[in-house]
């Protein structure tokens, strides 16, 4: 199964499952220790790292560590040791949304100098995480971004932090947090396979299902995100992207998934584009 991805790649349709055993009058700790995830299983399974994974790892100086929320939110509350980047930390932003090529990748050369100087380097392991519900899920568009790149070190915190407060771990207000540099970083040439240009969606548009992630009001034509346009691409069909999310913010089982995109008539061996 191949998926395109045009811009944003807000869905990283892995299978992740997880056993959960827990009652309210169980402490954080004791539901930790019940909590059992594997993610080996997957074939993508390395795109994600769990919360008790990351947890001994904060304040390694091999951990990068980047929060992709709202900056407002990044003040309010935040892991330990994160560096906040905003929605937008690996694309181009020069004019306005809707210009030709803003919201794209940066170039090799610029994405470089980014990674720079964040501190980030082909050997230490980073981390991307948001609030799935405070926000875009740019964590996922970021690792997305980075993987294009061929940067195999970079995770997603499976849940977000609104499953990493579930399980009692501890927030901060401190933002105090100053990268230091690395020494550099290497990168490949961007994976196009993984890419859909708007001449390759508009040549393909009756031929290929294009599957628009949006909320339902901005598929309806809602301009509230910051759209220069209302509506939706002609023969897109819609599936919010927080739909294959738990209450808690961890992705569905598999079977769930399939079951969801089997309704809207795809297949592990279809090719489709998701914006």
């Amino acid at each position: 199964m191949r998926k395109k991805y045009i811009k944003f790649g807000l869905l990283i349709l892995c299978s992740l499952t997880f056993i959960l055993f827990s009652s309210c009058n169980k402490t954080s700790k004791e539901k930790e220790k019940e909590i059992k995830i594997d993610l080996s299983i997957y074939e993508k399974g390395d795109y994600f790292i769990s919360p008790q994974e990351l947890k001994p790892l904060l304040g390694s100086e091999n951990l990068i560590l980047l929060d992709c929320n709202n900056p407002k939110i990044y003040a309010k509350e935040h892991i330990k040791g994160a560096i906040g980047i905003g929605f937008h930390a690996f694309s181009k932003k020069v004019g306005k949304p809707g210009d030709p090529g803003w919201g794209t990748i940066k170039s090799k050369e610029e994405l470089a100098k980014k990674l720079i100087s964040l501190g980030i380097d082909n050997e230490k392991t980073v981390v991307l995480y948001s609030d799935l519900f405070k926000g875009p899920g740019a964590d996922g568009r970021g690792a997305w971004q980075l993987r294009l790149a061929g940067m195999d070190n970079v995770k997603i915190l499976h849940g977000g932090s609104s499953y990493w407060k579930e399980l009692g771990y501890e927030m901060t207000k401190d933002i105090t947090v100053k990268p230091t540099p690395s020494t550099g970083v290497t990168l490949k040439d961007y994976d196009r396979t993984f890419m859909a240009t708007k001449d390759e969606v508009f040549e393909n548009l009756d031929k290929k299902m294009i599957i628009d992630v949006r909320t339902k009001k901005e598929f309806d034509g809602s301009q509230n995100a910051g759209e220069p346009r209302g509506g939706h691409i002609k023969g897109s069909k819609h599936l919010h992207w927080r739909d294959l999310l738990n209450e808690n913010g961890t992705l569905k089982t598999p079977k769930e998934i399939e079951k969801i995109m089997g309704k809207m008539g795809i297949s592990k061996k279809d090719d489709f584009t998701l914006y």
